[in-house]
């Protein structure tokens, strides 16, 4: 049975009676398949899912990337990759199947892969915790990551999370910490990184995985700091002002693509990654190629600093880097003060004569 979304009702109609004239068996029994009438209803879909998906506003590009039939993690791993061998645990504390983990062959190499698992029923997505991982969850990937990282094996990770599971039991073990160090270990692993936003992309459940050389995003998934209803609730106090919120926090990949956050968007089927599951796993197969090629002659030092420059350019303005073809590091405008006082107190002698003033200085005091 098909799924479809609040704004898709004339798709769900035509498609209901297309299935209708192909059942030959109809209430005035049996009769001929209409097949002009039926073709002609396809392109009438074909061009109203053009017409819809072409002029999604924010909010409804949320509900796609939330679409319960779109592909998840497991798929494309099942289908992308050869010989995945999970693996489970953290040596801490124990097993989160909300993240599937483990090493597999992409084109004859290897690769590690991380994909953060909602589930396709409600048993499996209760199992998986709908995506939420729990800080033995990040643990687990941060000892893959480095495990990858001793053998210089590129990383891919696959992001689809409504964020970081925020229950209690999370926090007691560490919840904040776990993203924390998820993210320090990211930055400084010398290998390829490339995280491939499927879904949700959500809060420090996302970037704790996505801090990545390459951020790359289907082309109706979403990628910010806060769900559109908990942006909303917090600014205007109404959950209903989601399309305000949702446009006011950047979240499409065409948004984030403008902005630098992300590197590269993986085109769709039209109707959404759902619709034609063979086409978008041609398109992301193609984009991990292409990213692999490009990292494939680097050295450790080259990918790392990739991977800073990238993060230091985004949101930099003139004020804030001193040279904009070398980001390798920062520098603030300082007053001619600020500027004095730092350069005066490099010089030991500059010290020096400044201690004999004061001495001097505090013995005529004295004397008088």
């Amino acid at each position: 049975m098909k799924n479809y979304l609040n704004f898709e009702t004339d798709i769900k109609n035509l498609e209901a009676e297309i299935e209708k004239l192909k059942d030959p068996y109809n209430q005035d029994g049996l009769s001929e398949v209409d097949t002009k009438k039926i073709s002609k209803s396809q392109e009438e879909i074909d061009k109203k899912l053009q017409e819809l998906y072409s002029n999604l506003d924010p909010w409804q590009t949320t509900l796609v990337a939330r679409h319960e039939d779109r592909p998840k993690a497991k798929f494309f791993i099942d289908n992308l990759f050869e010989d995945f061998i999970p693996l489970s645990g953290d040596r801490f504390y124990g097993e989160d199947k909300s993240v599937l983990a483990g090493f597999a062959k992409f084109n004859k190499k290897s690769v590690l892969v991380i994909g953060q698992e909602k589930g396709d029923s409600l048993e499996t997505r209760i199992e998986r915790n709908f995506g939420m991982m729990r800080p033995e969850g990040y643990r687990k990937t941060i000892r893959l990551m480095k495990l990858a990282n001793k053998f210089n094996i590129p990383i891919i990770s696959f992001i689809d999370t409504p964020g970081a599971y925020p229950g209690v039991g999370a926090e007691e073990r560490g919840q904040a910490e776990a993203i924390a160090k998820s993210i320090e270990c990211c930055m400084l692993l010398s290998v390829p990184t490339f995280a491939i936003v499927i879904g949700e992309g959500g809060s420090g459940g996302a970037i704790a995985l996505a801090s990545s050389n390459k951020v790359i995003m289907l082309e109706n998934a979403i990628y910010s700091v806060i769900s559109p209803e908990g942006c909303a609730t917090i600014l205007w106090r109404d959950p209903k002002r989601t399309l305000d919120a949702a446009r006011a926090m950047k979240l499409s990949s065409k948004d984030l693509l403008e902005l630098k956050v992300i590197d590269e968007i993986i085109p769709e089927p039209i109707g959404g990654a759902h619709r034609d599951r063979d086409l978008i796993l041609d398109n992301v197969r193609k984009s991990i190629e292409n990213n692999l090629n490009e990292f494939f002659n680097m050295t450790g030092d080259e990918v790392l600093n990739h991977r800073k420059n990238k993060f230091l350019t985004i949101g930099r303005s003139k004020g804030f880097v001193s040279q904009l073809d070398d980001l390798s590091a920062l520098s603030m405008k300082k007053n001619k003060v600020n500027t004095f006082i730092e350069n005066f107190c490099r010089s030991k002698i500059n010290l020096g004569i400044s201690f004999v003033i004061i001495v001097l200085l505090g013995c005529f005091i004295f004397f008088l």
